[in-house]
């Protein structure tokens, strides 16, 4: 409801598009600062836990954003709002990740994702009509906005119910090996000492090099990732604008037309862990979010609303569809102890393209205006992805599927 509604409630106070820019960027930076600091607590807390508790203060400050007017109150709530928002952001990977085996991590993040975005339809296209039925009954827009808005806040905040019933697979900690009295058979394990030392030594090397082998690749898909960020914060958050801007759809028209972009994003994920399994997961990745480019270009150029939704809707869908293969191959690369943090720095990474990406946007929109203005978006949109996908696929490229499958058979 917030991501479809919210753009629009700013605009029906009297704020200009520099406004929604501001209040983007203002929250995707907050949320981007958390982002480490939730990965390493959840690499040493309850997990549980601190889901819970961002759920709990996410949907306060929600609603605490339903009802504000001033320009200072509405950048502090999207500050709040934003600092507790990246709990779910990072956390909820890792905790399916060490509460399922590794065999079923691939179909669960696409279960979850698919759910994700079933319920972002449910809450799209209903807030958009509620919204257009409250209008309709007499409420003022702003007004009938802020109800809309509510009931979202409202939703988020009850989240923290059914987190409380959710068990967590904790694993039990090593115990140390207690000391052993001095005896004969003690005194004869001394000629055994040396393979003892030799073999500590050899497990602190091995850590030394997991170390640093998870660096460069954590590194890697920051990267990738940064460069995401910044194509997408370019248009994703500002979809909104641009179908009531340059096509003066109704509320309820633009809200069903983005549901519809996730219903078809949950087909394709579904369909994604085959596709992964047939060419391989990096592949995978790469094949949906290049042929995701040419509808993004479309729907950047076009002036008909048909071409445009339809263009829509397929780059929705593709790009999209690489996320729970992304994280699946996030995880299965970047050992169990450094997961959380690798997965906060990859959310970092792309909050930071949203976070530097909304004064530039609102820029060119208001200079160049609703139609040049989102053409030269999408397609610096465009360039970031194909630069993102090269780069991905040269670093974690490998072998087919059917070569793996003979290299294990030799």
């Amino acid at each position: 409801m917030f991501s479809v509604l919210y753009n629009l409630y700013i605009q029906g106070l009297g704020y200009n598009d520099t406004m929604n820019g501001q209040i983007v960027s203002i929250q995707s930076l907050a949320t981007a600062i958390m982002f480490v600091p939730i990965g390493l607590c959840g690499d040493f807390f309850s997990r549980k836990r601190l889901l819970i508790t961002g759920a709990l203060f996410s949907g306060i400050f929600l609603i605490g954003r339903s009802f504000d007017y001033s320009a200072s109150g509405l950048i502090w709530f999207a500050v709040f709002s934003g600092l507790f928002a990246g709990v779910f952001q990072v956390l909820a990977i890792p905790f399916l990740a060490e509460n399922v085996k590794k065999s079923q991590r691939l179909k669960m993040f696409s279960y979850y994702s698919s759910l994700v975005l079933a319920s972002q339809v449910l809450g799209s296209l209903g807030g958009g009509i509620f919204a257009d039925l409250l209008h309709t009954a007499g409420l003022a827009k702003v007004t009938g906005l802020q109800t809309v808005l509510f009931v979202g806040g409202a939703a988020t905040l009850v989240a923290f119910i059914p987190m409380l019933f959710v068990s967590e697979d904790k694993k039990a900690p090593q115990a140390d090996t207690p000391a052993q009295p001095v005896t004969e058979s003690a005194v004869s394990a001394i000629d055994d000492k040396q393979d003892v030392v030799h073999s500590s030594e050899q497990g602190s090397k091995n850590d030394t090099l997991s170390q640093k082998k998870d660096s460069r690749l954590i590194g890697q898909f920051v990267i990738t990732q940064l460069l995401i960020g910044f194509g997408s914060g370019l248009v994703v958050p500002y979809l909104n604008l641009y179908f009531t801007n340059r096509f003066s759809v109704s509320l309820s028209a633009m809200s069903l037309l983005i549901s519809l972009g996730q219903i078809m994003t949950i087909v394709s994920m579904l369909i994604g862990p085959t596709l992964a399994a047939k060419v391989g997961s990096v592949r995978a990745v790469v094949i949906f979010q290049v042929m995701s480019l040419p509808f993004l270009l479309l729907t950047g150029f076009t002036n008909l609303l048909l071409i445009a939704s339809v263009s829509f809707l397929f780059r929705q869908a593709l790009m999209n569809a690489a996320n729970p293969i992304q994280s699946a191959i996030l995880v299965d690369r970047v050992s169990d102890k450094r997961r959380g943090i690798a997965n906060s720095l990859m959310q970092t990474a792309f909050m930071i393209g949203w976070a530097t990406m909304g004064p530039v946007q609102s820029y060119l929109v208001t200079t160049y205006g609703t139609y040049w203005g989102y053409a030269i978006t999408f397609s610096i949109t465009g360039s970031l992805y194909v630069i993102s996908s090269l780069m991905y696929y040269m670093m974690f490229k490998e072998p087919k599927p059917s070569a793996r499958v003979l290299a294990a058979n030799r």
